[in-house]
């Protein structure tokens, strides 16, 4: 692994599990405006389960050395399967970290594509397999 793609691991794996930290503790509030309504599990069960899933893969993209790949193709879908939140705090109007204004939501969606870029581009092996 290249040093750019290790430190990139790092970074994230790092922010994930602060993030994860701050579900379950100072964030439960500010989280709990992502919570789309058709979750069928009470916004604060949400809030807190997906913290705890922020932190094992957050602790996975740090530690975990065989199975890097496929931790990395994990987080990615876990970017994906949380952007309805985001895309339901920019549709209901929804304050949160920051983001008061409609353009401040709207801007923070196409942050979540570079989150599934940065999980799927950290854990690949940077080397190229020769075809033939």
């Amino acid at each position: 692994m290249t040093v750019p793609r290790r430190i990139a691991r790092v970074l994230l794996g790092t922010a994930l599990v602060g993030a994860g930290m701050s579900h379950l503790t100072v964030a439960r509030k500010e989280f709990r405006a992502q919570v789309p309504e058709f979750v069928p599990l009470d916004p604060d069960t949400t809030v807190v389960a997906s913290g705890v899933a922020e932190i094992g893969l957050g602790a996975s993209l740090l530690f975990a050395r065989k199975r890097r790949r496929l931790v990395g193709w994990i987080a990615a879908a876990f970017f994906v399967a949380i952007f309805p939140g985001n895309v339901a705090q920019w549709m209901h109007e929804r304050d949160g970290f920051g983001l008061d204004t409609e353009e401040k939501r709207f801007a923070r969606l196409f942050f979540q594509p570079v989150l599934v870029a940065w999980a799927l581009w950290s854990t690949r092996s940077g080397r190229r397999r020769l075809r033939g």
